[in-house]
């Protein structure tokens, strides 16, 4: 078991994005004060678009303090937690090596690594760059969606225990690279294998 903290809890309001009529809420900053996580994720932060964001199983987007240290570097200015739309930045975390089923654990929520965050064009909208999903796609370090197993408060500076997945690893960074390809009998059996997303279960069961 590895001990981090919560660097930052990040929440949203809806707003229009530029030329756009509709709404998102992809535009998150820190909270400064304890906020309650249910299994929908953050009470009070913004949800727009429910048909491919939010429910369940994506319920809080989480993103490592590493990622967010290298794409500072890559990008030349510091990016603050909340940039990508991230609901919670936690320490000494790579994305790159978390895996589905990994488990993060404060003194009072527990929340389970389901899936990877795929860019759409709202991610390139809100970073005024139309290309910046490829290029986030290229990097490798797409943050990772959680479902809460406890529901409770969760404030920034939260110790957090990862428990690792126990099982087979499935990366972010794979599932990024095999999101909409067919997989081998192999990695579709190791996929099954562990806590997925329960739309990308029930896609690989009916193949």
């Amino acid at each position: 078991m590895l001990s981090m903290k919560i660097l930052a809890v990040c929440a949203g309001t809806a707003q229009r994005l530029p030329g756009k009529s509709t709404k998102t809420g992809i535009f998150k900053h820190p909270v400064e004060a304890a906020m309650m996580i249910d299994r929908e994720g953050l009470i009070g932060d913004a949800i727009c678009n429910r048909k491919h964001h939010g429910g369940v199983d994506q319920a809080i987007y989480g993103m490592g303090s590493v990622d967010l240290d290298w794409w500072s570097g890559e990008l030349g200015s510091t990016v603050s937690p909340g940039t990508f739309g991230e609901n919670l930045v936690i320490t000494g975390v790579d994305s790159r090596s978390v895996s589905v089923g990994d488990r993060f654990e404060t003194e009072h929520v527990l929340l389970e690594v389901t899936s990877t965050r795929i860019p759409c064009a709202t991610f390139a909208a809100r970073m005024q760059d139309p290309h910046f999903p490829k290029r986030f796609n290229r990097a490798g370090r797409p943050g990772f969606y959680c479902r809460v197993l406890k529901e409770g408060a969760i404030q920034s500076g939260d110790t957090v225990v990862l428990h690792p997945f126990s099982g087979e690893r499935v990366t972010m960074p794979e599932m990024l690279e095999t999101y909409g390809r067919n997989l081998s009998p192999a990695d579709r059996a190791r996929y099954l294998a562990a806590p997925i997303h329960h739309k990308l279960r029930a896609k690989l069961l009916s193949l």
